[in-house]
Formats: C-alpha cells, sequence, structure tokens
C-alpha cells in the first residue's frame, strides 16, 4: 500500500492562487463577453447588458458578416498575405540561417554584422514608406509581404538552432555523395521541424495581425486586411466599416455591437484552430536517436 505525500497549503500559497484565479478571470471575461454577444439572437440583444451566455443564441451577426463582400474580401487579403507571407519567410529565414552556419561562406561576417546591425537601428517608417513607394507596390498586398520576408531575431534563433545539429550528419551525407542542397533539403529540414512548426506560427500570426503596414499602404478598402475592417466597425463607431467596400445583406436587421464582436471571434478563430496543431512541435525534438555514440 501506497502513501501520496501531499504538502500542505500555506497562507503564502492561498494567496497566490487567488491572485492568480483573480487575474485569470479578469483575462477570460472579456473573451467571454465577446463570445457571448456575437453569438446573441439580435431579437433579445440589450446594449450594454453584460453577457456571460447569450440569453439566446443565434448565427445572425456571423451569416451578415458572411454574406458581406467587404468582409469576404478582407478575409480573402488577408489568408493570401498569411499563407503566401509565410511560405515565403520560411524559405528566406531558413535558406539564409543555414548559409550564415557556413564559415567558409564568402562575406559571411560582413553579412552576419549586417543583420545584427538591424537589431540596433531600425530606418523608420518614412524611408519604408518612400521604398515601398518608388518600388511601386502602394496599394497592393505585396507591400504587406516583401518587407517582412526575414528579421533579425529570427534569423539569429534560427542560426543557432541549426549549429546546435550535430555536424557529423551532414559529414556522412557528404560521404554518401550528398551534394550540399540534398544535405539541407534531406537532412537539416527533416531535422529542423520542430523550428520550422514554431516559426510558421510566429509568421502565421504576424502576417493574420497585420494592421498598421496595411493602414499606411493599402488606400483602396477592397484590398484592407481582416484587422483594418475589425478597426473600422469597433473603432469607428459612426460608419458601418462592412458597408463600405459594398455589403450584402441588411445590417438593420442586425445590431452593430454583434456584428463587431463576431468579426473579432472570426478573427480568433483561425489562429486557435491551428496552434493546436503545431504546439507537439514546440518542446518535442525530432532528432532523438539521430546520432548513437
Amino acid at each position: 500500500m501506497s502513501f501520496v505525500a501531499t504538502k500542505k497549503m500555506t497562507p503564502f500559497d492561498w494567496t497566490n492562487y487567488t491572485l492568480l484565479t483573480i487575474i485569470s478571470l479578469i483575462c477570460v471575461f472579456p473573451f467571454l463577453y465577446v463570445f457571448s454577444v456575437s453569438f446573441t439572437d439580435p431579437d433579445v440583444y440589450v446594449p450594454l447588458k453584460f453577457y456571460v451566455f447569450p440569453d439566446q443564441w443565434s448565427l445572425a451577426s456571423y451569416n451578415y458578416l458572411l454574406s458581406t463582400n467587404s468582409f469576404l474580401n478582407a478575409l480573402k487579403n488577408t489568408v493570401f498575405i498569411t499563407v503566401i507571407g509565410t511560405a515565403l519567410n520560411l524559405v528566406v529565414s531558413f535558406t539564409l540561417a543555414y548559409t550564415l552556419t557556413k564559415k567558409l561562406m564568402p562575406g559571411r561576417n560582413l553579412m552576419m554584422s549586417a543583420v545584427v546591425f538591424t537589431l540596433v537601428f531600425n530606418a523608420g517608417i518614412v524611408p519604408g514608406y518612400i521604398l515601398i513607394k518608388q518600388l511601386g507596390l502602394i496599394n497592393s498586398l505585396w507591400s504587406l509581404i516583401w518587407p517582412s520576408l526575414t528579421n533579425a531575431w529570427s534569423l539569429i534563433v534560427i542560426k543557432s538552432f541549426f549549429e546546435s545539429l550535430p555536424a557529423e550528419l551532414e559529414d556522412a551525407a557528404r560521404i554518401d555523395g550528398c551534394s550540399d542542397m540534398g544535405v539541407f533539403l534531406k537532412i537539416v529540414i527533416p531535422l529542423s521541424m520542430p523550428a520550422i512548426a514554431a516559426f510558421t506560427l510566429f509568421f502565421a500570426v504576424s502576417y493574420w495581425n497585420t494592421y498598421f503596414n496595411a493602414l499606411i499602404y493599402l488606400s483602396d478598402s477592397k484590398k484592407w486586411t481582416l484587422q483594418v475592417l475589425i478597426k473600422t466597425l469597433v473603432i469607428d463607431s459612426d460608419s458601418n466599416g462592412v458597408g463600405q467596400a459594398g455589403a450584402g445583406g441588411d445590417a438593420r436587421a442586425v445590431p452593430q455591437e454583434t456584428i463587431r464582436m463576431a468579426s473579432i471571434m472570426l478573427a480568433m478563430v483561425p489562429i486557435l484552430v491551428v496552434y493546436p496543431f503545431l504546439q507537439k512541435h514546440f518542446a518535442k525534438g525530432v532528432m532523438l536517436g539521430s546520432v548513437k555514440g
């Protein structure tokens, strides 16, 4: 018969748990309110009332949003920059980081110095806008992708990850006749799946939440991203944001507050859905057992 020793709760422990519970509730209640209002039937919705759960469930706000041209355009634009931007970001970041690990590469130190330099100094908004304008990318979705193809922090972290891989694996592959590209694609990339999964999520969240660049580079409402449209809905309360680009539906039958909350939920759900599929790769590596002593 075994006995499990239990730790006696001290007043300090009770205080900690109580404070953490209160803080957690403070963080959860706004999301619960947004969720509840978004699913509340327009016929029973009461303005300024706090909803823990909807008095009567309804998909009216979601049906209205998904029937508007402006929301569907914003969703399409956001999905485009997220998918294309994340894929290009992974290719550029991982290939460049792998290149920087090769000490025999000409100009490696100069390139690494340039990467570190950008951690300290930033050109700012005005030079960035002038560059995008001279490239002819103003009012183009590519203006939200090309300037963000990589960043110094990601390069340094990925480079450190590559340097932690056993050099014996690459040497063995080259002895077997693998080229440099073959080593990268067949050895390094398969061993880097945890890093790829983590940075896929980082890059995807960054592109999905694109707001400021879209605000200054895009003037055509048909090219707005989801975040800019939600800003118009939530902050610019005097205007019907979903109607600015040609809404297909009657907003008078649906309260503006429930439409705003539904738009926030629709903006959050995709990332929440993707995260569980990538989480398992964060703490678990695939290198275990690849090198046997």
